[in-house]
């Protein structure tokens, strides 16, 4: 008790000494300089303990045959993970991007603080195990915690609390593929935080100094060695849009089938080891089969990157049944395509941890070999394509499409890959799949439930400031309620005692029957021989509109467009009457917040 407030009593002298040193601006690009180093050490830590994992495991295996091993491991990893988020986190880790987004709108910005470190732990056990998804969500999510946590341990506000997650989300990505820009891109695209100079820098010092750590520890080269061995000419442009074209409704296979795979583990939420078995089951015998499906898969985009002849690609069929059968290498690329979804949908479903970016980058580089392949082999518009090339545009369409976020798919890549000699080509591909796919979905595979809910930040301010809004922060409950079977003579006496004109008749289980008026009974409040004559439940009107506490404002607003009525009320989760809502104090709330939401 004593060492508590010893350490409360030191954090107090010391915000108060940085309150009269330090201006605001510049404690937030200390502490952004701090995220960019910690996210940075968080990427290398868990990079380095999938890899050590994946070694162990798999360094003996035998190339030229099936290894049966791949039955065991992915469900054991599974299994692992599972039981460290029930027994030793106990609280819901999957949907890392998801849970940013979520925190951002809904929770003032604050992460638990077992996210800095329980996404690291999870998603190495899956991913080492051979789980079919990526490092790169976890990562975020622990970035981002770790913004949280910083911000909250400093008692910085909401608006700069909002800024230090981004630096945390912005770090991460910087960090584990070496990519400053493709981090900033992110938080700014995906995230939705908004860009002006003063969150621009911090998002700046956190990119580059997390990418600067990685640099130091792991070289500054490209995370994916890339070398472009035929320049790209503008005769293949109509070529790059069908790509684009391709990859935007392989998206759109990825996202609803993943979506609806996510849906049908969810009927299972109560019965953990029903989902372990049947993700365990799934995804060991599609690993079985496709052994590039084995963790985020990085090994089959360097081969497509890399090769150049057909003995060099044969080899993704290393580990396998259909090792040596050359011949059938595109249909086994096809079937992996397809098959991909079932394999992240049952990592994560059956109990593990991990994120889509990974499965983005592997999908769009097999997609864009394979529709190059296709159209050398059918000559299509008498242009032969270079492989490679195409494969590197499709990771740029597939990330567009799946994140919704061109500016994010062109500039990983060409990061990733130091492919900015492809930069037309990388935008045109990137700007098609993105087009493509925003005709059948709105949002992307993150934002989708949040958006449904109306819980999702977006860049529209109006709409933004409405989400962060509450409905229990204007709720109004000094309202004197009245009974059904009250008498005239009753109700002028609440009449006389009470500082509202609106009186809400409740029965005995607290639920609205309706609304009295003061306007409405002026006329006879006043006659005495009327008091017994009239009951409340006589003088009542219906409501025009009711609202529910779980309303969304977007919602509430609209109602009160709707019906145009000044106050409206409001029941609770359980439909019993709350209190009422005034347009006033919408709009008083609604300009508060966009005051405290606003940058100066």
């Amino acid at each position: 008790m004593k060492q508590h407030k010893d350490n409360t009593t030191w954090m107090q002298r010391f915000l108060h000494w940085r309150q009269r040193h330090i201006s605001e601006k510049q404690f937030i690009l200390i502490l952004s300089f701090l995220v960019g180093i910690c996210t940075a050490a968080a990427a290398l830590l868990l990079k380095g303990l999938i890899h050590l994992i994946q070694g162990l495991l798999t360094n003996r295996f035998d190339e030229t045959g099936a290894n049966w091993l791949y039955l065991i491991y992915p469900a054991i990893g599974i299994f692992l993970t599972m039981l460290f988020i029930r027994y030793v986190v106990r609280d819901d880790i999957s949907h890392g991007v998801t849970k940013i987004l979520y925190a951002i709108s809904q929770k003032k910005a604050r992460i638990k603080r077992h996210n800095m470190y329980s996404s690291v732990i999870a998603s190495a056990l899956t991913i080492g195990f051979g789980g079919s998804v990526g490092a790169e969500a976890p990562i975020v999510l622990t970035g981002s915690a770790i913004g949280s946590n910083l911000g909250q341990l400093f008692q910085v506000e909401r608006r700069r609390l909002m800024l230090l997650v981004g630096c945390g989300a912005a770090g991460a990505i910087a960090g584990i593929f070496k990519a400053p820009i493709a981090g900033l891109v992110f938080t700014i695209e995906v995230l939705m935080i908004d860009l002006t100079m003063s969150s621009l820098l911090p998002l700046m010092v956190s990119c580059i100094t997390a990418a600067t750590v990685s640099y130091i520890f792991t070289g500054t080269e490209a995370m994916f060695e890339f070398n472009m061995d035929s320049p790209f000419a503008m005769e293949r442009i109509p070529h790059v849009i069908l790509l684009g074209i391709l990859c935007g409704l392989v998206s759109l296979y990825f996202t609803r089938m993943m979506n609806r795979c996510e849906n049908m583990f969810r009927h299972f939420a109560q019965r953990p080891y029903v989902k372990l078995l049947i993700g365990g089951l799934m995804l060991s015998v599609l690993i079985f089969l496709f052994p590039p499906l084995y963790g985020e898969g990085y090994d089959t985009i360097t081969l497509l990157l890399n090769g150049t002849t057909p003995t060099e690609w044969d080899t993704l069929m290393n580990n396998s049944l259909f090792y040596g059968f050359g011949d059938v290498l595109l249909l086994y690329l096809i079937l992996i395509v397809l098959f991909k979804v079932f394999a992240s949908s049952a990592t994560n479903g059956g109990g593990g941890c991990g994120g889509i970016f990974a499965p983005s980058l592997f999908l769009g580089c097999i997609t864009g070999f394979v529709w190059a392949r296709i159209s050398n082999l059918l000559s299509l518009g008498g242009i032969e394509v270079t492989e490679k090339n195409f494969a590197l545009l499709g990771m740029a369409g597939l990330m567009s499409g799946v994140m919704h976020a061109p500016l994010m798919g062109i500039f990983l890549i060409a990061e990733l890959t130091g492919g900015f000699d492809l930069f037309l080509p990388l935008m045109i591909t990137s700007v098609s799949a993105y087009l493509t796919i925003v005709v059948f979905e709105p949002h992307s595979i993150y934002s989708t439930r949040l958006a449904k809910k109306g819980e999702l930040l977006t860049h529209d301010k109006d709409k933004a400031v409405l989400t962060l809004m509450k409905i229990e922060s204007v709720v109004e409950k000094n309202f004197e309620t009245v009974s059904p079977d009250m008498e005239l003579g009753q109700l002028v006496g609440v009449i006389s005692r009470a500082k509202r004109n609106l009186f809400p008749v409740v029965d005995h289980g607290g639920r609205l029957l309706g609304i009295v008026q003061m306007d409405d009974i002026r006329h006879i409040m006043f006659r005495q021989e009327l008091y017994r004559r009239f009951t409340v439940d006589r003088l009542m009107a219906e409501a025009p509109c009711r609202l529910s506490v779980n309303d969304p404002m977007e919602v509430v607003i609209r109602k009160f467009d709707d019906t145009g009525a000044w106050n409206l009320p409001v029941d609770d989760a359980d439909g019993k009457y709350l209190g009422f809502v005034s347009k006033s104090k919408v709009f008083a709330s609604y300009r508060q917040v966009l005051v405290d939401f606003s940058e100066e």
